[in-house]
């Protein structure tokens, strides 16, 4: 019987850059329709950069200009990339949907961690990121992480001013 290629645990530079570019379609899972909620600035910043985003939230028609599904199994079209923007206990059943849809890559963001479910999705042929924010990753990986309100200018390469000056000697 022939097994399916077991997924990895994409945690590394190289892993990264090799799924932002294979993907063209992400499914983001917990799209809100609110323009201040992480899901829809890092979906919007990825739209931006060419990504088809599948919006996926049961409580919108629309978000993005995109037609909103109320869950995975909906959508009937291919799905490079599964991003969930939903709490930690709601994973495992992300999970058995990215696999019966034949997602590519499941990707939590950032303090979605689930290490079951991650293992399970591998076992299903899966590549999971976990603990990361895609737009950021793709900021990082390939320019631009300075736009859309990270370059604040809080963090800098120069040498903060003294706050108490030093005492004469």
């Amino acid at each position: 019987m022939h097994q399916p290629k077991k997924g990895i645990l994409i945690d590394d530079i190289a892993g990264l850059r090799r799924v932002l570019q294979q993907t063209r379609t992400i499914a983001v899972v917990g799209l809100s329709a609110n323009w201040h909620r992480p899901s829809f600035f890092a979906a919007k910043y990825m739209q931006t950069r060419g990504y088809r985003i599948i919006p996926v939230n049961p409580a919108y028609k629309e978000v993005l200009g995109e037609k909103c599904y109320p869950s995975l199994r909906a959508i009937h079209e291919p799905v490079d990339l599964v991003d969930v923007f939903r709490r930690p206990e709601e994973v495992p059943a992300v999970v058995d949907d990215a696999i019966a849809i034949g997602a590519r890559t499941l990707w939590l963001q950032l303090g979605v961690i689930h290490e079951e479910a991650a293992a399970r999705a591998q076992a299903a042929g899966l590549d999971v990121v976990m603990d990361r924010c895609v737009k950021i990753e793709y900021a990082r990986l390939f320019g631009g992480l300075n736009w859309a309100g990270v370059n604040t200018g809080v963090i800098s390469a120069r040498r903060p001013a003294r706050a108490i000056p030093h005492p004469q000697r």
